[in-house]
């Protein structure tokens, strides 16, 4: 059998940031359809997440997931070179956890039963959870306004389409009403997701509770997609139950880029710039660790540094910001690369070096991930004679763990012996 026969049975595919996937070599290949969806995909303008190689692509620093047609492929971190696939997908859905894209509001939904299968899989289950629990609490209701014919005479006749409508069927009413049902722009987002959901999944586990959730979810009328209803959605006390479905919902009907030449390779890209999540993850982990301790921790606090004649200040925003108290403030910049036991490059030292002054920063660290935690220190050389001075900048390397459980015995090290030292 050929290469190319034997990719044509396999829907899943899971490689590394940076990898590349190819027509014509390497273990897990594209098929001819499968890269011309990429390369339409892309088109002129391009897209963050890969680069178009000689007949394949190469993906960049974002990791996560992208389905065409019925292929899936999903694209993994690695920070140092131990550990498995398997691995390494653990920690993506750890690190996605920890930030809060995975969070779920369904209590029976704590524990997901899909724990092999890929990102795209979690997701489309975390939806299901949350839809299984909207219809148990009960869906709410909302007034809309309806004109309709009816048999019976119920609201306020619009006469001018009555007499247009209804000159043979006499026993006919062209009405206009306000009626209290389902039918609505929340539901039908959600219609529109859980028939998206239908439309793709391949997994056998997942289409017996669609189907289930399409009998006892309404059936509603269509809607159009708008950026603009997710942004102006006010979360009332009855919508704020459905506050998680909407945002899975939201994720995949924007970034759901339907094949319309052919119908085949429709293509869904659910991807994450591995650099924000492990600024996010640093973040997020260290503040839920801190924050009893007497710390104040912030995210991208901006400092104005340069204001022009003419136009805008130009400002600095460091990763992270930790003050003990107005003496004593700290500032975390993360880098998602390995060093390899090498020197940071001199453009983030420079940076920290800038961070320390305008923060007047006690203590400022380059964080990376790596294999074992360690802190190594470094001093940077004096301004105006060729001596070591007292700025410090620090490389902390923290290991990146598969679970949560060991994450925090990491992160309780960087605090004793880095912010508490």
């Amino acid at each position: 059998m050929s290469p190319n026969k034997m990719n044509d049975s396999k829907n899943s595919i899971q490689v590394f940031e940076h990898q590349c996937l190819w027509v014509h070599k390497g273990e897990d290949r594209l098929t001819d359809d499968q890269l011309k969806a990429f390369e339409i995909f892309y088109g002129d303008k391009g897209v963050p997440y890969y680069k178009l190689i000689n007949k394949g692509i190469q993906f960049n620093e974002y990791v996560g997931v992208i389905k065409v047609g019925d292929l899936t492929v999903e694209v993994l971190p690695k920070a140092d070179k131990g550990g498995s696939k398997a691995d390494w997908q653990n920690t993506l859905i750890n690190m996605l956890k920890t930030v809060g894209v995975f969070y779920i509001h369904a209590p029976s939904s704590s524990t997901l039963q899909l724990k092999s299968n890929s990102i795209l899989d979690l997701y489309f289950e975390l939806f299901i959870n949350e839809i299984e629990y909207l219809i148990h609490s009960g869906l709410i209701k909302k007034y809309r306004k309806l004109e309709r014919n009816a048999l019976a005479l119920k609201g306020a006749i619009n006469f001018g389409k009555h007499i247009q409508s209804n000159l043979v069927h006499q026993e006919r009413f062209y009405v206009r009403q306000t009626v209290y049902d389902t039918d609505h722009k929340v539901h039908q987002l959600l219609y529109k997701t859980i028939r998206l959901i239908r439309d793709i999944n391949t997994n056998p586990l997942l289409t017996s509770r669609l189907g289930a959730i399409e009998l006892n979810f309404p059936e509603v009328s269509d809607c159009i997609v708008s950026e603009s209803f997710f942004n102006n959605l006010q979360y009332t006390r009855k919508i704020v139950p459905y506050k998680n479905a909407l945002e899975i919902a939201h994720l995949l009907l924007f970034n759901y880029h339907p094949d319309v030449s052919s119908g085949r390779t429709d293509l869904l890209a659910l991807m994450f710039d591995m650099n924000l999540l492990w600024e996010q993850y640093v973040y997020v982990s260290l503040r839920k660790m801190v924050i009893n301790k007497g710390y104040t921790i912030t995210s991208q606090s901006r400092k104005k540094f340069w204001k022009p004649e003419k136009g805008y200040n130009s400002t600095m925003v460091p990763d992270i910001v930790i003050n003990k108290d107005k003496e004593n403030c700290i500032v975390l910049d993360t880098k998602w690369k390995n060093l390899y036991g090498k020197n940071p490059s001199p453009e983030d030292l420079r940076q920290l070096y800038v961070y320390k002054k305008f923060f007047k920063a006690t203590k400022v660290a380059l964080v990376y991930p790596g294999e074992q935690f360690a802190i190594n220190g470094g001093k940077y050389y004096s301004e105006t004679i060729n001596n070591i001075s007292d700025h410090e900048c620090s490389v902390v390397i923290l290991a990146i763990e598969k679970n949560e459980k060991n994450s925090k015995v990491v992160l309780d090290e960087f605090i004793k012996d880095f912010l508490q030292n």
